[in-house]
């Protein structure tokens, strides 16, 4: 089984909740531990944001998620003025209100990539691994390979 969740929403920070439910609605009928769900939540939470605050170029932006076998990957899209991203940032500090999404997300994502794309704003790729409680319905539904269409 593979689910994906794909939206476009405008670029308000009313948006973030919405998309935000969805997706833990989902992790969390599937049995994701309580920990991940959390880690997912705040990274998708940083992306969003950051879209929101710094994509002023665009109206809306994109969310796509896709759970599958053992990972969960998050591409947030924006078709703003996009960012440079080098590592080298300096980092903000850990008292500081503002600056420490990328932090954040670094630290939470198992696997994190993000895309300038010329012109036409900048994709973040997040992707965390997937734990399940005991006896929880995504452990089958997502982990079974006899299921997995080829």
């Amino acid at each position: 089984m593979e689910a994906t969740i794909a939206l476009r929403l405008p670029r308000d920070a009313a948006s973030v909740p919405v998309i935000r439910q969805m997706l833990d609605s989902s992790l969390g009928a599937l049995g994701v531990q309580t920990h991940i769900r959390d880690d997912i939540q705040l990274m998708l939470s940083e992306a969003c944001s950051n879209v929101i605050k710094h994509a002023t170029e665009s109206d809306d932006y994109m969310v796509r998620t896709e759970l599958s076998r053992d990972r969960c990957v998050i591409k947030v899209v924006d078709a703003g003025g996009g960012f440079e991203f080098s590592g080298t940032r300096p980092q903000a500090a850990p008292t500081a209100e503002s600056g420490r999404g990328l932090q954040i997300m670094r630290a939470l994502a198992d696997d994190i990539r993000f895309v300038k794309r010329r012109e036409k704003g900048s994709i973040v790729c997040l992707e965390k691994v997937l734990r399940f409680d005991d006896d929880a319905p995504g452990a089958s539904l997502l982990l079974d390979d006899e299921h997995q269409l080829r």
